[in-house]
């Protein structure tokens, strides 16, 4: 069992904006080189691992770097499958089970494979590192020398894309003002920032995240908050997939929601109906098959149809190019667990 890791002569710290600026980059755990293993057939020189660390802060790092004695662990590992799950079994055999439990007890539907949830959620969230490769005493470590970046951070990104004159990296639609040294991503709208300096500005449809360089990496305070107050973003983007094709909330309110529907061709929903909602269609690309109550329709682009409250539904794409539809909900009450079905080819 191998561990591919980066030489303690590839920096561990990296910079941005302001040159002085150091601060750790991303967060790697450094391995202390245990017995030289001699190379054979021309091969390369490997190491014992004597032991791993935990992610340092600048300080330390530096000083790692500067002995000579740590590698880095680049998170890359070669195995056969069946050695890994033999030290899976003797080191973290919950794993184990629970894998065996949620793919046994799973079930197929389309393209489709579902784990069997309840065993899947009693999986140990675990790494590999954690789980195998800092127990085993099979593990060597191999030094690669080689441009390195993990690309895992946002100020990996930084480092690889071109920047302004004044040290900047933009993605999107941005507009910028006597701002330096920053990285600013817009995704689904205009981002303006001004009089700002050594930032990490980053716009999504479900969030923005607003935080300097030195605190960048921190992030996970605040996912652990989102959680905490249970929280939508935690659980669902704003595009959510479904076996069929997905739905987009353009805009949701307490009595009403907009969204974008996308249904894949040859599939179809579930015959349905709710409780509490009624349902505007309009399709806007594509053909739509629709089933409402006794009867079914067929409606090309710029056609719509009316799914009153209890009525029986069902949507489909009969076509070979994907429907999009806009679907408008008007209702006391529109959770997705209104929601009683008849009928559903993926089994739910």
């Amino acid at each position: 069992m191998i561990f591919i890791t980066k030489p303690s002569e590839s920096p561990a710290l990296s910079h941005h904006g302001n040159v002085s600026h150091w601060h750790p980059a991303t967060p790697y755990e450094p391995i202390e080189k245990g017995e030289t293993i001699p190379s054979i057939a021309g091969g390369p020189e490997a190491h014992k691992i004597s032991r791993f660390v935990e992610k340092p802060d600048r300080e330390t790092a530096q000083g790692y770097v500067g002995s000579g004695n740590y590698l880095w662990n680049s998170g890359m590992f070669m195995f056969p499958a069946s050695r890994v799950l033999e030290e899976l079994e003797k080191f973290t055999p919950e794993i184990v089970r629970s894998r065996g439990e949620a793919f046994h007890g799973g079930t197929s539907d389309s393209d489709f494979f579902r784990l069997e949830s309840e065993a899947f959620h009693a999986c140990p969230s675990d790494s590999i590192d954690y789980a195998v490769m800092e127990k085993t005493e099979s593990g060597v470590m191999i030094p690669l020398a080689a441009g390195w970046n993990d690309l895992g951070s946002w100020d990996a990104l930084w480092d690889i894309h071109p920047k302004d004159e004044d040290r900047n990296v933009t993605v999107g639609d941005t507009l910028l003002h006597d701002v330096r040294s920053s990285y600013v991503h817009a995704t689904s709208r205009l981002v303006a920032a001004m009089g700002v300096e050594d930032h990490v500005i980053v716009e999504t449809p479900d969030a923005v995240l607003v935080t300097t360089w030195d605190r960048v990496q921190d992030v996970k305070l605040l996912v652990r908050k989102i959680k905490g107050g249970k929280r939508e973003e935690a659980l669902t983007h704003k595009k959510v997939y479904r076996p069929w094709g997905s739905y987009e909330c353009i805009n949701c309110e307490a009595r009403f929601q907009v969204k974008r529907i996308t249904v894949k061709p040859g599939a179809k929903l579930s015959l349905q109906k709710h409780h509490h909602r009624a349902e505007h269609w309009v399709v806007v690309r594509g053909t739509a098959l629709v089933t409402r109550g006794d009867e079914q329709v067929l409606l090309k682009e710029d056609e719509s149809t009316y799914i009153p409250l209890g009525v029986n539904h069902r949507l489909e794409n009969p076509g070979k190019i994907p429907l999009e539809l806009i679907e408008v909900q008007s209702g006391s009450y529109l959770g997705e667990d209104d929601i009683v079905r008849f009928d559903d080819v993926y089994g739910r």
